[in-house]
């Protein structure tokens, strides 16, 4: 049974992150509010192929390129890409929707129009088009506990700890190889605080401001921690090869940091501490499926 003690131990959110088009870059902000689908506008819009197939960095690491602004309004979206005349594109929510594919799951999106597919298909070499989540959106995300979001991979929210990318950084340095930024993961939540590494694997119950946050799964990693976020080049085997050798989980993959369900909306920002409400066991397991024991080597 998970222990329900409320632990603080001076933890406390150092970086919020919502990346309003999905695989594009992020937006870093001092405050903002949570919704039942994560931090605000989050994953609300996605590059879709021609045929409705959602894009990614797995495939087409330019994306990382293009850095999004929206207004707090949600109605006007504007997109930046390097040598690219910056685009404006004013927010269509009551359009024809379309299918559109999310790891082979068909959701609804409507489409914002020729002006935005030509531009991003220009800068991605490949026929694309823009869509936004439509408001009936009633998407349900699995996990330990349940909820919703957007076009995000999975849950609503992904949290990383400092001490986590510490970790891995000494093991990477053990390699002789330089170390990660925080933004390879796309985490939406850093905290900072946790001494031990890997503390969001246990932390199943969590208060951030006015929010109530509980834990889904562990976060298992693909190839978009590949990609340096700066240049939106594939940077060689890193992080993957060395997350392999302690961080394998029993479902297949490795796990770094940890997806959360909105259990209560509110207004979370920068500075809050982070309050541990409920602790329960690490789903990570060896190969041999006994418990791996969490260490800070």
């Amino acid at each position: 049974m998970p222990q329900q003690t409320r632990t603080t131990s001076g933890a406390r959110v150092v970086e919020l992150s919502y990346y309003p088009v999905k695989g594009c870059a992020g937006v870093a902000a001092r405050e903002a509010l949570l919704t039942p689908a994560g931090l605000a506008h989050d994953r609300s819009f996605m590059v879709v192929s021609d045929e409705g197939v959602f894009r990614s960095q797995r495939r087409d690491p330019r994306l990382a390129l293009i850095r999004p602004a929206i207004s707090d309004d949600g109605e006007r979206l504007t997109l930046h890409a390097p040598h690219t005349e910056a685009l404006d594109v004013p927010v269509d929510t009551t359009g024809a929707r379309r299918p559109v594919d999310l790891f082979g799951t068909a959701y609804r999106g409507i489409d914002q129009g020729d002006t935005a597919a030509a531009w991003l298909s220009d800068v991605l070499g490949a026929p694309s088009r823009l869509v936004r989540v439509p408001p009936e959106h009633d998407r349900k995300t699995d996990g330990r506990t349940p909820g919703t979001s957007g076009y995000a991979d999975s849950s609503a929210l992904h949290l990383v700890s400092r001490s986590t990318l510490e970790l891995l950084n000494r093991k990477l340095a053990e390699r002789g190889t330089a170390p990660l930024p925080m933004n390879r993961f796309r985490p939406n939540i850093v905290i900072d605080g946790w001494a031990e590494p890997h503390t969001e694997d246990r932390a199943h119950g969590l208060t951030i401001g006015t929010a109530e946050l509980g834990y889904a799964k562990l976060a298992i990693r693909c190839a978009v921690t590949l990609v340096a976020q700066e240049s939106g080049e594939r940077a060689g085997p890193e992080p993957l090869r060395t997350l392999a050798g302690y961080r394998r989980a029993a479902q297949g993959g490795v796990a770094f940091g940890t997806k959360f369900s909105v259990l209560r909306t509110g207004r979370v920002a920068v500075g809050d501490a982070v309050t541990v409400t409920s602790w329960g066991e690490s789903e990570l397991h060896a190969s041999d499926g006994s418990p791996r024991t969490l260490t800070t080597r």
